[in-house]
């Protein structure tokens, strides 16, 4: 059997012509325990975030004891069957130093690139860009981002403080890029590369080529400049490599069928918004199981959450402002709702990673997710008491089940984490009162 491995294919003879077919990512490609490739390359880890607008009720959101025996209060009560799938991170801050307040993007801001913007700019590259970065720059897409909101604005990650990645918000159209005439099908029982794709290498490589000639002529500022522009140059050469070299066969990948046009409709209503990220999720589950990105970006909806509820008449943002605060309940019954449909999705995420079977676990089992949102208690825009979440373990370097009272500390310590386990390296992650190299080590191995 040592003479097998992924790249072993069945050959024979149809109609006088020659032909291969790919094997599938048989038990035989892997090692005995089933978590690495049988010559010893550990399984790929995935990154991804997750994102939902307007924060939560600490009162039936935050769990009342630490560490892993503590029950799921209502307001996400539906992570409660992924209990051991995922890690409760509560009571963190996003510390504004001396910059204003920017209402629904200061939060985030910190979380994603660890700076309080000072004006409607953010401090730099967001986190996930770092990641991908390290971990994804050869496969089709460096990263994807998409959203359940009908808005190609709603982006929280970001390649430089002026330039959001484009987000995917059609399950329709998101489907054509994943799976249209570019796709490299890794278990079509043959490969022809794509002309489009074939073209635009040979362009591409034209261009490369007059990079020495273009050097010699400018000054110091200018080569800085263009050793950036080349360095992005080089990334789309090393993805159009990878898409016109046939690609490993992987048995999880099968994508269904597409979207019809009646999923076009972009609506807020809450039914409209819990369809598009359901379709979207399962469009995006299929993509990293086909492997064509190793990072990803999701929103459920954006920071100043328009989403709607059937009978009620204010959108979840305007509710936030203008609810009253129940006096038996102590909070904001409708806001509370449109959180609860927030983890209700997340919850859908997170299974459809889940039902994919990779190796010996799941997909879900090789990767980590983030959750954040963008205030603690939206009603105040608070900056404190905020929360996040994670699912996965990432190949077995992180422990599910916990739930970690940050105690005030900055935000920054989640993304730190993150950037630890995908294994960028990075001193700190930052800037002045969010400056942190502190992991949150009670969810490490």
């Amino acid at each position: 059997m040592t003479a097998w491995n992924r790249r072993r294919v069945l050959r024979g003879v149809v109609g006088g012509s020659a032909v291969t077919v790919g094997l599938p990512l048989l038990n035989c490609f892997l090692n005995g325990n089933g978590d690495a490739l049988a010559d010893g390359k550990p399984m790929p880890i995935r990154f991804g975030t997750w994102f939902w607008g307007l924060g939560m009720n600490a009162s039936v959101f935050v769990p009342k004891k630490t560490g892993t025996d503590f029950e799921f209060p209502e307001e996400i009560e539906a992570l409660a069957p992924l209990r051991d799938k995922i890690n409760i991170l509560t009571n963190a801050t996003a510390f504004r130093d001396n910059s204003p307040v920017q209402c629904h993007i200061t939060g985030w801001a910190v979380s994603r690139t660890g700076v309080a913007p000072a004006a409607r700019i953010l401090g730099g590259e967001s986190y996930d860009i770092k990641i991908a970065n390290s971990i994804s720059r050869t496969r089709r897409f460096k990263s994807l981002t998409l959203n359940a909101a009908a808005d190609a604005r709603v982006s929280y990650s970001y390649e430089d403080p002026n330039t959001p990645s484009p987000a995917d918000y059609s399950p329709v159209l998101f489907y054509s890029r994943l799976f249209g005439p570019d796709f490299p099908n890794p278990n079509a029982k043959d490969f022809k590369p794509s002309p489009r794709i074939m073209a635009r290498k040979s362009v591409l490589s034209g261009v490369m080529g007059e990079m020495d000639t273009l050097n010699k002529k400018v000054g110091a500022d200018d080569r800085q400049r263009l050793d950036q522009y080349f360095s992005g140059l080089r990334h789309l050469e090393q993805q159009f490599d990878q898409q016109l070299s046939k690609p490993e066969p992987i048995a999880a990948c099968a994508p269904g069928k597409a979207p019809t046009d009646a999923d076009m409709k972009m609506g807020n209503e809450s039914d409209l918004v819990i369809h598009r990220h359901k379709m979207m999720s399962d469009l995006l589950a299929m993509a990293i199981a086909c492997d064509q990105t190793r990072v990803f970006n999701m929103a459920y909806a954006a920071a100043f959450s328009n989403t709607t509820k059937a009978g009620y008449e204010k959108p979840h943002h305007t509710t936030t402002h203008e609810e009253p605060v129940d006096e038996k309940l102590g909070y904001q019954p409708t806001v509370s709702w449109f959180t609860r449909r927030c983890m209700d999705g997340f919850a859908y995420f997170i299974q459809a990673f889940a039902n994919i079977k990779e190796g010996n676990g799941t997909l879900l089992d090789n990767m980590l997710i983030i959750a954040d949102t963008d205030h603690g208690l939206a009603r105040m825009h608070a900056l404190d008491g905020m929360p996040a979440l994670t699912a996965g373990r990432a190949g077995g370097k992180v422990k599910t089940g916990y739930h970690v009272d940050m105690k005030g500390t900055t935000l920054c310590r989640v993304g730190y984490t993150a950037m630890n386990v995908m294994g960028v390296e990075a001193k700190s992650f930052g800037d002045r009162s969010n400056t942190n190299s502190n992991a949150i080590s009670e969810i490490l191995v």
